[in-house]
């Protein structure tokens, strides 16, 4: 015997199949990659969607009635307007018969742009204290608003009672507002709100400190002297009658835009605004009537003289970043939002009179958003944009999932039912089941091996055993670990051992079915192991000349580990479950490599085992339908197969699966059009394939997905007892189809820990099959480590 050696000094070149290896190695990475980036994107979005929904980060402390002391008495004595410069809070009054309208909690689609037009329609401008995460997700009504000459402030961006926060939240809260205003209408805002708040004399220990912290950034606090309590829909005449100042007095004036139903607010809106013109009075903005106030020199002051206000040094302890939307000082400074401005100031005042200076004047708290600002508000909004998009459609897609899922269960508890009393009938009107007379002729098996030598002997002794007339073809697909001489060596009889190039999986079977002698051959893996009837069970329905195919009760042999027992539950209630389906509506669509059998003319009339896809098995299990022969499921003809015993083992192996069930798909996508056998599996069994097997399996995770989420942010005991509940429905399925396979209960108690982590594991690799079909990604056959552990079926437990 002779072999040759490479010279030492040259290298060898690497094979075609090397070549295709290391080319599909290399594109594996990135698509693992995006499948991950896909599955962050869409915790992103709905961790966006939950904080603009305020159901992530949400606080829903309110304070009330809390001590003052700490707060200067003229400021609880003081105007609505408060602002800081240097230190020193000031208090100042809308002055006499001039009311700023001010709206809060929006904006909305529905009820901002009827009062919109409300305020156009009596050429009345107002002023919208705005929730920012509103904002993000209605930025054209923001927009609209502005042009018409409204002002907007802010309103924090999640709605939060900010006495209850730390200084990281409260700029936060503003700044994220903020960047709402900028990406929704071009502008950043000086004038601020604060939730649950009112009159001035409503500040107390707690708050007066946010209120100077708000100060020295530069912000006017603005309060409420008059409250319609809209809110709490009293009617339109009591809206406005509370809305109303006392003895001619100015006032800052709340509503609401947002919140519930304001169509009485709509109503009401238009008859305040008719009666308070009719009594003499002017509607203006909040900068509207600051610019009034600090260029007059005269005005309505709360307490004192008119239009001085009510000063007090507030302690800040630094000097503010501006003095604020016409603070009074005129001071010029960087304003929120990184704008140079001094609205109230003198050069305001100058042109006070001046109509053309009208709008800038009652919009003067805020400015143009440039740089950073600007586009990071902008980006934002995009986000929003897309995350008030996708939530609804997951939401639409977690409802077509759960039906789907809930559909398949039920759909396969009862075929499966019928199946099984059909299969098993001992007696009744038609008697015993048959398939017809009993099939004793001898039949060829097919072994392709490559590098199977944990494996081939347990294999072959176990066909050795077999009660049924059997010729065994061993196809050795190039092995290189002695695969061929151990087959050899065992010296079994009816065994003849094939040598070939290693051209993959297909070509070994083909090669095997060409050499086979007898008109029925079993297919199987070279790690698998039958029991003594399993041949033949699995040939007896050829007994009906229409049958052209059989798919045996695939096992997993080593099920004593997490990973295996995970296989097992899904060999048994997964696949098993969906052939008794399958079966009884006639398009079953793959038949296990593990176990099958066929009719030797008709692989050969569909053309053999086919290279052009990694699911060969479903891909001649789709031509044979369409050639008119019929498929069927033996549930007592059983194998032992060796599943992957490693994460990565199994990924490779499910990747492969559905990649190669997506190219058959694709490969027969024509049968959804054609007429006969090939259309009925077409428009049949193509459908539930894509449904059950593709689209159902990607989208399941978002059930977990929803539930975590909604455990964490929104209502955990209401979430845990509805995932608990499609649990209960998986493990009544599960049990039932354990209990049709006889197979013993105790492996359902991972059915938990394979929903929590191995579904994921499976949404992974769908993804990522996905993703290498679309991008016309090639995957060539990948070979799985065998340990052997799989021996005799009586030894399996």
């Amino acid at each position: 015997m002779t072999s040759t050696t490479p010279s030492r000094g040259r290298r060898r070149a690497p094979t075609k199949m090397e070549r295709a290896a290391g080319k599909a190695a290399a594109l594996q990475k990135p698509r693992v990659i995006l499948a991950l980036l896909l599955l962050l994107g869409l915790t992103s979005v709905m961790l966006l969607d939950g904080y603009l929904r305020s159901e992530i980060g949400n606080d829903a402390r309110v304070r009330d009635g809390a001590a003052y002391d700490k707060v200067p008495q003229k400021i609880l004595d003081g105007g609505p307007l408060l602002t800081f410069t240097g230190g020193t809070a000031k208090t100042q009054s809308v002055p006499n018969k001039t009311i700023v309208l001010t709206f809060d909690d929006g904006p909305t689609p529905t009820w901002t742009p009827q009062i919109l037009k409300v305020l156009d329609d009596n050429n009345v401008e107002a002023t919208f204290f705005m929730v920012g995460s509103m904002v993000s997700r209605y930025p054209g009504v923001v927009k609209d608003l502005v042009d018409q000459g409204n002002e907007v402030g802010i309103h924090t961006f999640t709605h939060v009672d900010l006495s209850y926060q730390g200084t990281g939240r409260l700029q936060r809260e503003l700044k994220q507002t903020q960047l709402a205003l900028a990406g929704a209408a071009g502008i950043t805002t000086t004038l601020f709100r604060a939730p649950y708040s009112s009159e001035i004399n409503a500040v107390d220990n707690y708050s007066w400190p946010v209120y100077k912290e708000i100060g020295n950034l530069g912000y006017t606090s603005v309060f409420v002297d008059t409250d319609s309590d809209d809110w709490k829909k009293p009617g339109v005449s009591k809206i406005v009658q509370w809305a109303t100042p006392k003895n001619n007095k100015g006032a800052v004036v709340l509503m609401h835009d947002a919140g519930g139903d304001r169509s009485e607010t709509v109503k009401a809106l238009d008859t305040y605004i008719k009666k308070m013109k009719a009594k003499g009075y002017s509607f203006t903005t909040v900068s509207g009537a600051m610019a009034k106030l600090n260029g007059a020199g005269n005005g309505a002051g709360r307490t004192g003289t008119a239009g001085s206000g009510q000063a007090v040094e507030a302690g800040v302890g630094q000097t503010g970043a501006g003095a604020g939307a016409g603070a009074g000082a005129g001071a010029l400074g960087e304003q929120p939002g990184g704008a140079q401005s001094a609205p109230g100031s003198g050069s305001a005042n100058s042109s006070a009179n001046n109509s053309s200076n009208k709008v800038n004047i009652e919009q003067s708290g805020q400015q143009k958003a440039t740089g950073s600002t600007l586009y990071e508000g902008k980006a934002l909004i995009y986000a929003v944009a897309v995350a008030e998009w996708v939530l609804p459609l997951l939401s639409w897609l977690l409802l077509v999932v759960g039906i789907s899922v809930m559909g398949r269960f039920g759909m396969m508890l009862i075929l499966a039912r019928s199946h099984y009393r059909q299969r098993n009938r001992k007696r009744g009107k038609s008697g015993k089941f048959s398939w017809g007379p009993t099939v004793t002729r001898p039949v060829t098996v097919i072994v392709p091996a490559y590098n199977e030598k944990e494996c081939i002997a347990n294999t072959l002794h176990s066909l050795a055993q077999s009660t049924h007339p059997i010729e065994i073809i061993v196809v050795d697909d190039g092995s290189t670990d002695g695969t061929k001489e151990i087959a050899e060596a065992l010296g079994l009889p009816n065994v003849r051992v094939i040598r070939q190039e290693n051209a993959g999986k297909p070509a070994a079977l083909n090669n095997g079915v060409r050499n086979a002698s007898y008109d029925i051959v079993v297919m199987m893996d070279g790690d698998t192991v039958f029991e003594p009837d399993a041949v033949h069970q699995l040939v007896q329905p050829f007994a009906d000349p229409g049958i052209g195919a059989v798919a045996g009760n695939a096992k997993v042999g080593n099920r004593n580990t997490v990973i295996g027992a995970w296989q097992h539950i899904e060999y048994v209630m997964g696949f098993n479950l969906d052939r008794r389906m399958y079966d009884l509506l006639r398009c079953m669509p793959t038949i296990p490599g593990a176990i099958g059998a066929f009719r030797r003319d008709a692989v050969l009339e569909v053309g053999g085992m086919s290279e052009d896809t990694l699911a060969e098995d479903t891909d001649i299990t789709i031509a044979m339908h369409r050639a008119g022969w019929r498929v069927v499921y033996q549930e007592h003809a059983r194998a032992w197969t060796e599943a992957p015993s490693s994460l990565k083992q199994l990924w490779s192996q499910r990747y492969r699966w559905s990649y190669g069930t997506m190219q058959a798909l694709w490969k027969h996508r024509k049968s959804l059009t054609d007429k006969g056998p090939s259309g009925r599996f077409g428009r049949i069994g193509m459908p539930l394939v894509v449904i059950f097997q593709i689209i159902t399996p990607v989208l399941a995770p978002l059930i977990d997905v929803f539930t975590i989420y909604s455990m964490i942010f929104v209502d955990f005991w209401a979430s845990l007892l509805a995932w608990l509940a499609v649990l209960v429905v998986q493990l009544v399925c599960a049990a039932y189809a354990f209990r049709l396979d006889r197979e013993k209960y105790r492996y359902l108690g991972m059915l938990p820990l394979q929903q929590l982590a191995y579904r994921q594991m499976m949404y992974l690799v769908l993804i990522h099959s996905s993703v290498t079909a679309l991008t016309g990604g090639r995957l060539r056959w990948q070979k799985l480590k065998r340990t052997g552990e799989v021996g005799t079926p009586a030894g399996v437990s």
